[in-house]
């Protein structure tokens, strides 16, 4: 797939879903052969299983701060992103995450693909988020009404990137 067709970018702002999406179609339309488009956005949610180490906290979640490496973090989604579309022979991908203090509610991340068909599809994009979620060099803060901690990788995350190897 030609390097035009990936889309990364790593920022604080938050992004507009149709957009970015209008982004996407653009990419899908310039190429007679994409027959599906599957798309994942993760939010900040109030409900918090983000502490599974037992530390305790004080008061309800009120952001995620989330913390980079600048040098590395587009260069490992991008990898993301080729890996997945040569697995999957995507034609376009799109991936943004954002980085700072992010609110409940907001959006954290976007992955979008386009593929011929949509079992492709769907799991480039599952496969990319899953992988980024474990070798991407972000690192979270939970901030709480009182106080804040850093929060560690989750068991589940690490189970599910085993599966892809399998």
């Amino acid at each position: 797939m030609p390097s035009k067709a990936i889309f990364v970018s790593v920022q604080a702002h938050n992004f507009c879903l149709n957009e970015q999406q209008q982004a996407l179609f653009e990419s899908c339309n310039a190429n007679a052969e994409v027959g599906a488009a599957a798309s994942f956005v993760g939010l900040v949610r109030a409900e918090n299983n983000i502490m599974e180490t037992g530390q305790s906290h004080s008061g309800e979640l009120r952001a995620l701060y989330i913390e980079h490496y600048p040098a590395m973090t587009e260069l490992v989604l991008r990898r993301l992103c080729e890996e997945a579309s040569e697995k999957w022979q995507l034609i376009t991908c799109r991936v943004i995450h954002r980085v700072g203090t992010i609110p409940i509610g907001e959006q954290i991340v976007l992955v979008m693909v386009g593929a011929k068909h949509r079992a492709a599809a769907f799991a480039a994009c599952e496969f990319i988020m899953d992988h980024l979620k474990t070798s991407a060099p972000f690192w979270k803060k939970a901030i709480f009404e009182h106080d804040e901690h850093w929060v560690a990788a989750k068991q589940t995350d690490q189970v599910k990137v085993e599966q892809w190897s399998e």
